[in-house]
């Protein structure tokens, strides 16, 4: 669970390397990318742009992973936050008004906890997703225009396997953070109530799951934009610079 991602994928890239059948860019000229439309006259071959691209997902799916795998990862980052279930959000609003927001506060922060403790689960699933990527797959991914192509890539390919592998850890998780003790504080005080006589039930596990994987899913998405658009030196090597200043041109 530890063990860099980097490193594991690393060595998927280079089995595939020299595996995959080559494929052309739709460049006619034999696996290779001519010169850009600007007139420039760099060229990546089909190899390097998979290999290029595989390089630029290891990185940004490393580097989302690590953000959120830790404490706060969800629960200090705004975008990613996992907040009430929509069924329960009366009854945080209810709570609120009657001064007992800590009944709530506690229940989204040990929701939150739980997805922290799951989302490193997504290393071994990511790998196999990036084993089977094809060189055309990757300059699809590379040349699209799309800011986002390689997150949607990995949205289509791994978000079943992604939910199959957290579910029992996020079950754990919530477990162990005391999330059903926390809901059933907020059930009762909130049945107790006057004039409430609504019984208020949620899925927590699916709930959970569900916007874990949301969450990394837009990390990704921010890694994958800070490649694109080189943001802070974010090519941080020769193949990546290559490439990618190549997708700039194209």
């Amino acid at each position: 669970m530890k063990t860099s991602l980097i490193a594991t994928l690393t060595c998927f890239l280079l089995l595939l390397s020299g595996c995959d059948t080559l494929q052309q860019m739709n460049t006619g000229q034999g696996g290779t990318a001519g010169a850009s439309r600007g007139g420039s006259t760099g060229t990546v071959t089909s190899v390097e742009a998979a290999s290029g691209i595989k390089q630029a997902l290891s990185q940004g799916l490393d580097k989302s992973i690590k953000s959120l795998a830790v404490t706060d990862g969800f629960l200090g980052n705004a975008a990613v936050k996992i907040l009430m279930p929509p069924e329960a959000q009366k009854i945080e609003s209810a709570l609120r008004g009657i001064g007992l927001g800590a009944l709530a506060d506690n229940f989204i922060a040990s929701m939150n906890r739980a997805a922290e403790s799951a989302v490193s689960e997504a290393v071994p699933v990511f790998t196999s997703a990036l084993s089977k990527l094809t060189i055309r797959d990757a300059t699809t991914i590379l040349l699209s225009g799309q800011q986002d192509a390689a997150t949607e890539f990995f949205k289509r390919t791994t978000t079943n396997d992604l939910a199959k592998r957290f579910s029992p850890i996020v079950e754990k998780a919530l477990n162990k953070h005391n999330v059903a003790k926390y809901w059933s504080d907020l059930v009762t005080r909130y049945n107790q109530m006057p004039l409430v006589n609504e019984k208020i039930e949620a899925d927590l596990n699916k709930y959970v799951t569900g916007k874990a994987i949301d969450g990394l899913f837009h990390q990704v998405a921010e890694e994958e934009l800070r490649i694109r658009q080189n943001i802070g030196g974010s090519r941080s090597t020769p193949l990546l610079k290559k490439v990618f200043e190549y997708a700039d041109r194209n």
